[in-house]
């Protein structure tokens, strides 16, 4: 099996690729920009089952190129950042929608499938209270989630249209080793190592649910080899904590203190709180997450300061503004 892989030099998708060559004989194709978040020393070197392909999925000839001899197609490649997004909405749009709709033409001139599209909790808004079903209507709050929102919509109509055997997954929020460190936890870790304060925003209510990286990639693959065209899939972690709540645990983890800890103006569209059901992914695949949450914590303060030599250049790439 052939499969073409897009974003897989980021967090996740390079994650999802690991776990795949390890546990399968598929050949797999990875196409990656190298933006900011994207380093090819996140993937393996030396197999001769994973190549690597320097493009942009906009590039529609190059797209068409590698569809050729793509049986299957995982699609984690997107502009993911909330922030970056409310200043930078127009790198969104045509990376996650565009983008998204030049493989989708692609895949279905050469007939590859199933194509699993990798969308976000994000897109549903915010939840006062239980949790959202896939069914739930999209109320997307940010640049970010609209252009992810949209992004799923049109796959999903490529399905309903053509016949495209599209499959859509939309997690919470992810943690693990290898997150670029302008994000949540990584960002605090890497802070804290440092001895520097983190900056929370407003009061730290702001509720979302976490999700191993590792069980991420497990339900992708559930998904990929076991969902239903047309489908989408929520993938959860089961441990919702407000940010309060996980800044108190960062700050044990890493033996600091409250005095680190520096209350900012919280972002514009800030929804409250995230959370899927993902009792279909349970009953119909038999996803469940692997990883106890404090043992996955404890294990990724671990490895940042066991891997200062990959994350400060990074750092000093975010301070400085060269991204």
């Amino acid at each position: 099996m052939n499969l073409l892989v897009t974003g897989a030099a980021g967090f996740i998708g390079s994650a999802y690729v690991r776990a795949l060559l390890a546990a399968s004989d598929a050949h797999i194709t990875v196409l990656d920009k190298l933006t900011y978040a994207g380093s090819r020393d996140n993937l393996p070197s030396g197999d001769p089952r994973l190549d690597f392909v320097h493009g942009d999925i906009c590039d529609a000839a190059l797209v068409d190129k590698l569809m050729v001899d793509a049986d299957q197609v995982v699609h984690f490649a997107a502009e993911s950042h909330v922030d970056r997004s409310i200043d930078q909405a127009a790198a969104f749009v045509r990376t996650n929608v565009l983008g998204t709709q030049t493989l989708l033409d692609a895949a279905l001139r050469h007939g590859a499938g199933p194509f699993v599209h990798i969308s976000t909790d994000e897109v549903y808004g915010s939840i006062e209270s239980g949790s959202w079903p896939e069914e739930h209507p999209l109320r997307p709050s940010s640049p970010y989630s609209a252009s992810k929102a949209s992004s799923d919509l049109l796959a999903l109509s490529y399905h309903h249209t053509h016949g495209l055997d599209v499959r859509v997954t939309r997690c919470s929020n992810n943690y693990g080793p290898r997150q670029f460190p302008e994000k949540v936890v990584p960002l605090f870790i890497t802070n804290l190592l440092d001895g520097r304060t983190v900056p929370l925003y407003g009061e730290g209510r702001n509720v979302r649910d976490w999700l191993h990286v590792e069980d991420h990639c497990h339900g992708i693959e559930l998904v990929r080899t076991r969902g239903r065209p047309g489908e989408v899939y929520n993938i959860g972690g089961g441990t919702e904590l407000s940010n309060k709540e996980l800044t108190a645990l960062l700050l044990q983890a890493c033996g600091a203190s409250w005095d680190r800890v520096q209350h900012v103006e919280d972002r514009k569209g800030h929804d409250l709180r995230y959370s899927v059901d993902w009792n279909k992914a349970r009953t119909e695949l038999g996803y469940r997450p692997r990883h106890d949450f404090a043992a996955g914590l404890a294990a990724t303060v671990a490895w940042y300061r066991d891997h200062r030599a990959w994350w400060e250049p990074l750092k000093r790439r975010i301070e400085s503004g060269r991204l």
